[in-house]
């Protein structure tokens, strides 16, 4: 089968497994996961499977990604915080979708390569930072919308506090890998309304200063 064939059964996966939303599947269909993989991967590009980065991280499963970027509901003017920022694949994503993207990543050499990937594919709305996750962005905030791509035991309260009212976060929740929600959250007045979207299997967030390798 070759890419383009690859390409076209992911797409048809991704919309017969409930990805409704014809702008996030056009921008998946243009992001090459290619780019932002290992060369003996690359053949598995368009496969729905996470695979590895490197440091115990993977770039996750196209169809999560579509799952995520759909349920943050993004507009044109969406100020954006991803935790972690990994292969950046996620992040290019994003970048079409919104105004800008601020993605935190605690892997050094993660986030240099993948800074690199943002540099060829001309993309100018991504601003970057190595450090941790869990503490967010606090001089960007407040944020629109918020993405995490690593499990939490619960919402992490400095993250919720940097979403504005009204605003939406997309996060993995579980202590067991094997038990984890990935839900929304939409932050209100009176608090949060959630919805649970599913299982799913992330790394853990992790709290702490940046790896440097």
């Amino acid at each position: 089968m070759t890419p383009v064939e690859q390409l076209g059964r992911l797409m048809l996966e991704l919309r017969q497994s409930g990805i409704a939303d014809n702008t996030v599947l056009n921008v998946i269909e243009r992001v090459p996961r290619d780019l932002f993989l290992a060369d003996h991967f690359k053949p598995r590009a368009y496969e729905n499977v996470a695979l590895p980065i490197g440091h115990h991280q993977t770039v996750s499963q196209p169809l999560v990604v579509a799952m995520m970027t759909q349920a943050l509901e993004l507009t044109d003017r969406s100020k954006v915080l991803e935790i972690g920022t990994g292969s950046g694949y996620q992040t290019a994503v994003l970048s079409p979708l919104c105004r800008r993207v601020y993605s935190i990543e605690r892997h050094k050499e993660l986030l240099r390569v993948a800074e690199q990937r943002f540099e060829y594919l001309n993309i100018r709305n991504v601003t970057t930072l190595a450090g941790d996750g869990s503490e967010g962005w606090p001089e960007q905030a407040p944020f629109e919308r918020i993405i995490v791509t690593a499990a939490a035991i619960d919402v992490p309260p400095l993250l919720f506090d940097q979403l504005a009212v009204g605003g939406i976060m997309v996060i993995p929740i579980g202590v067991d890998e094997h038990d984890q929600r990935l839900t929304k959250i939409t932050k209100t007045t009176e608090g949060a309304e959630t919805i649970d979207l599913g299982g799913v299997r992330f790394v853990p967030l992790v709290a702490g200063d940046a790896h440097i390798k």
